[in-house]
Parts: structure tokens; sequence; C-alpha cells
């Protein structure tokens, strides 16, 4: 085994003209994006070691609408707030043992230009969207990429 980063977009928030851009919290359509995302990934077995979120409304009610399902509780971290980067997420998950899976929940563009630094894919990172990258020293290989619809799918399955 090897350490996984899963990294989980924040779901659809209300517009950047409407309040303070830390403030901005979800709309229902992302409510529903993260409760899907948090079942999705009980569905498929995934137990992670902490989970991680940025301090600002729209990700912080993410992790925690995402986590019920996943029975770990969100901590803040002001890390992902703004300027997330590889250096940000290799030091995570060094706060954990050598086969954690842990699960951040933030903000693109970081999430994509991390995804990249570490395994050099480039990706569409949806709100809503996953992506989990499986660790070998500093270096990363993607493991999946879900969208919310795929979510969405994996949560309503039998």
């Amino acid at each position: 085994m090897a350490p996984q980063l899963w990294l989980l977009r924040h779901g659809e928030a209300v517009p950047h003209e409407s309040k303070p851009d830390a403030d901005r919290e979800l709309t229902p359509r992302g409510e529903r994006q993260a409760i899907a995302a948090g079942e999705g990934l009980a569905k498929l077995g995934v137990e992670f070691d902490a989970c991680y979120t940025s301090p600002k409304v729209r990700a912080l009610q993410t992790a925690q609408l995402a986590c019920k399902a996943l029975s770990i509780e969100p901590v803040e971290e002001e890390s992902l707030a703004d300027g997330f980067d590889r250096e940000d997420a290799l030091e995570l998950l060094l706060r954990h043992g050598p086969d954690a899976h842990v699960l951040v929940v933030g903000h693109d563009p970081s999430f994509a230009q991390v995804v990249h630094d570490l395994t050099g894919a480039r990706v569409d990172f949806k709100k809503g969207a996953v992506a989990a990258v499986r660790l070998h020293g500093r270096q990363g290989e993607m493991v999946v990429l879900l969208r919310p619809r795929e979510l969405e799918s994996l949560a309503v399955s039998g």
C-alpha cells in the first residue's frame, strides 16, 4: 500500500457577487453534490484516516455533509483556503501513517494544479468532483476521477 490523497472540490455555491467569497454557502444542488460524494465514497468502501477542509463556508459545508456517510469529522485547515499546493498536500499526508488515506475538501484551481504537480495529469475538476492520487515518494499516480453524476450514481446504487 501507499498513502492516498483524495481531493473533493466543494459543491455548487451561491454566486460570487452575492456575498464575500469566504461566506458563500452551498446551493441546494451543492448540498446534494456533497451528500452524494460522501455516500459514493462510502459505497466504494474507502476509509479515511482524516479529513481536512478549507474554512470557507462552502467547503466546510461540503465536508460536513460528505463526512456524515464516512464516519469521520472534518478538521479545518487554513492552507486549503487559498493557494493549496503540492507541498501542503504532502505535509497533510505526512501527519499520518505510510498507508494513510486522507480526504481534503477545498477549491479549484488549486486542486487541479495539485493533481497535475503530483501526477502530470490535467483534470477538469467539476464542483462536487473527487480525484484520488496514490503517492510513491513525492510523485503520484491518478487512481480515480469521479464527476458529481458518477458519485450520485454510486450513492444511489444498491
